[in-house]
């Protein structure tokens, strides 16, 4: 395990790389061999907007995984912080792709949501490790409701986008899933509630932003 100071320096980097660099995946791209549809002007443009919000999603998501990481006590808790915000770098560069393709362009909040993000994130890690692996549980099973939601709004024929979504809908429920084998701890009602608002509050956000 690396000291604190060099684990500091590394998640900086990672920071700075999530907001200003392009991601990069491992995998194949899901949407890589299917092809691209006719839109309309309205639709292309719904469809990159809701791309957007799940990209800002993704940059929120690096931002928690990194203040956990920073705060678990448990190296295989670490550990999974680290392997879940590496598919979520996969997620951001899926989503940025799309949005691309779909002619718009991510939102100009990101730097506000990941750095209340990794507050939150820190905040989480020092309460203790079961309610740091509880607030990941939580957050992913968020996630995931909210892919479901914008799998049923995209175009139809929008296969490229659903791909996409679906794949990361598949990802976020894997690792709501490690973190209860880790052995979460389920949240209070009242931050379960707290959290929802705060995505309702980016979500709107980011659509138009």
């Amino acid at each position: 395990m690396l000291p604190k100071l060099d684990q500091l320096i590394v998640e900086f980097d990672k920071g700075v790389r999530t907001l200003l660099a392009p991601a990069h995946s491992r995998r194949p791209h899901p949407d890589q061999d299917i092809p691209d549809c006719e839109l309309s002007d309205a639709e292309r443009k719904h469809a990159a907007r809701l791309m957007r919000i799940n990209h800002c999603g993704e940059v929120c998501a690096q931002a928690l995984y990194q203040g956990q990481a920073l705060t678990a006590r448990d190296p295989a808790n670490q550990h999974a912080f680290t392997e879940a915000a590496f598919e979520e770098i996969e997620h951001l560069a899926w989503t940025e792709r799309r949005i691309h393709e779909l002619g718009g362009r991510t939102s100009l909040l990101n730097p506000l949501w990941y750095t209340g993000s990794l507050a939150i994130g820190i905040t989480a890690g020092l309460l203790g490790d079961k309610w740091n692996l509880g607030f990941l549980s939580e957050t992913e099973q968020q996630v995931a409701r909210h892919l479901e939601e914008h799998l049923q709004k995209l175009p139809e024929q929008d296969q490229k986008s659903q791909a996409i979504l679906a794949q990361m809908k598949t990802d976020e429920l894997h690792h709501a899933e490690q973190a209860d084998e880790h052995g979460a701890a389920p949240l209070p009602a009242p931050v379960k509630a707290l959290m929802k608002l705060s995505s309702k509050v980016m979500t709107r956000s980011s659509y138009w932003l």
